[in-house]
Order: structure tokens, then C-alpha cells, then sequence
């Protein structure tokens, strides 16, 4: 079993990075092989709805994402993704959308390719905005028939300068308990 972890902030080594190796050390624990994904920082482009995807049938993106394809069949070959983002003006980061965008359009037009994967999304916020920026991923887990495991509480840390998500005692226990129940499903899934 495979879960990849795809960060959509800009900073290496941030908060968001943080959170999701927090989940990480869970998930290996278990056994579970994990694969960490720096998308912040990349240029990739959003969807155009060009329809080239659904045409050709290929499972890729063909508006010049190499990146974002490489990603995509990643997405495609795991048995799990985390999406990980901090909040920017009350939701995700544009390369986080840009992916979602891209990979749900690809995805769904070529079989519905993620259909039954386990999926958690794992927010940073400073202030605010950390629910709309989760049910901006988890919607995209929901309409790709994705699989969502639950934590202690919702699946996001507060931290402004890197490393602040470490003095979120809370966070950081829901993180690790999300890796617990990650690796739980995926087991009890792998063997129905």
C-alpha cells in the first residue's frame, strides 16, 4: 500500500510539509509506504476544458503540465493521497487548485480513475478560513467517489512562521490520529 502526499505551499520545510510527514510517520508505522509531492512553488497551469483529455482517453493532461501529469499518475498509481495546503484568502493555494482542477477533469473523464482511493486533506491556517480551504479538498474527494477518513477533529494546524504548527498541540494530535485512521482503512480495505 502506497499514500502520496502532494504540498501545495510555496515553502519547503513549512508548516503544511510539517503536517503531512505528521501523518506520514503514522502511516509508516503501520507499514504503509508514503511518497512526499512538492507542488507549491511549480508552474502549472488550471484546466481549460479544452476536452482533449476525455478525447484521446490517455489519463493525461495536453495543455503543457508535464509536472502535473507526473503527479496525476502518481495520484492514479497510490492507494491514498493527502492534499496539503495552507489557507490563502480563505481557501487553498492556486497550485493546489490548478491540480484539482486539472487531475478531477482527467480523472473522471477517463473511468473515473480515483473512484474508491482514501483521501485526507490536511490544512494550514494562520487566522482563518481553514473549513472552506477542507471542504474545498474534500469536495474534490467526494465527487471523484474518494474515500474520507475522520480524525479528532478537523484535519488543520495554526501556524503563521515555519515550524509554528509544532506549538499546536491539538493539530498536531489530530494529525497523527488521522495517520492512525488512514492506515486502519486502507488495511481494512485492502482485505475486503
Amino acid at each position: 500500500m502506497k499514500i502520496i502526499g502532494i504540498n501545495g505551499s510555496p515553502r519547503r520545510g513549512g508548516n503544511t510539509e510539517i503536517l503531512i510527514k505528521t501523518v506520514f510517520e503514522e502511516l509508516e508505522n503501520e507499514g504503509i509506504e508514503t511518497e512526499f509531492i512538492q507542488l507549491g512553488g511549480k508552474l502549472v497551469h488550471g484546466c481549460t476544458a479544452c476536452g482533449k483529455c476525455r478525447e484521446i482517453k490517455d489519463g493525461r493532461c495536453h495543455i503543457k503540465n508535464d509536472f502535473l501529469n507526473e503527479v496525476i499518475a502518481k495520484m492514479v498509481a497510490a492507494d491514498g493521497i493527502i492534499l496539503g495546503s495552507p489557507v490563502y484568502f480563505a481557501d487553498i493555494t492556486t497550485e493546489m487548485k490548478a491540480l484539482i482542477d486539472v487531475s478531477g477533469y482527467v480523472t473522471r473523464g477517463n473511468g473515473h480513475l480515483l473512484r474508491r482511493k482514501v483521501g485526507a486533506a490536511v490544512i494550514v491556517e494562520r487566522r482563518g478560513g481553514a473549513l472552506h480551504a477542507f471542504e474545498t479538498i474534500n469536495n474534490f474527494f467526494l465527487i471523484n467517489q474518494m474515500i474520507i477518513p475522520g480524525s479528532s477533529y478537523w484535519n488543520f494546524a495554526f501556524g503563521g512562521a515555519p515550524g509554528d504548527v509544532l506549538k499546536d498541540e491539538e493539530g498536531m494530535k489530530t494529525m497523527r490520529t488521522l495517520g492512525e485512521n488512514m492506515a486502519w482503512l486502507m488495511k481494512k480495505l485492502s482485505n475486503s
